[in-house]
């Protein structure tokens, strides 16, 4: 009441914690971030040009693991193609 009545503000503690709960809630991560490990992985293999074939051989994994891998990146970012993968991991600087 004192810092309100000689003109400053004042925000309870109820509403800070609105407020700062807003805030975290509106802060876009990178899209990149929705992704596993694995994903992550796959994704700059993705982009650095190499086949669902050779991602497979590297990783020891079958080609169907690998299928399944880029349709889930492909669908946490919302995404259609290797070319906006590739698109996203260079504007993004994840990929040289």
């Amino acid at each position: 009441i004192k810092k309100v009545s000689i003109g400053k503000k004042y925000v309870s503690a109820s509403l800070a914690e609105t407020l700062a709960s807003h805030l975290e809630t509106t802060v876009e991560k990178p899209l990149h971030e929705a992704l596993s490990n694995r994903e992550f992985e796959v994704m700059c293999m993705i982009a650095s040009g190499k086949t669902v074939k050779e991602i497979a051989e590297d990783l020891s994994l079958s080609v169907k693991t690998i299928s399944t891998y880029r349709t889930r990146i492909l669908g946490k970012m919302n995404m259609k193609n290797n070319s906006q993968i590739t698109h996203y991991t260079i504007q993004s600087r994840l990929v040289d």
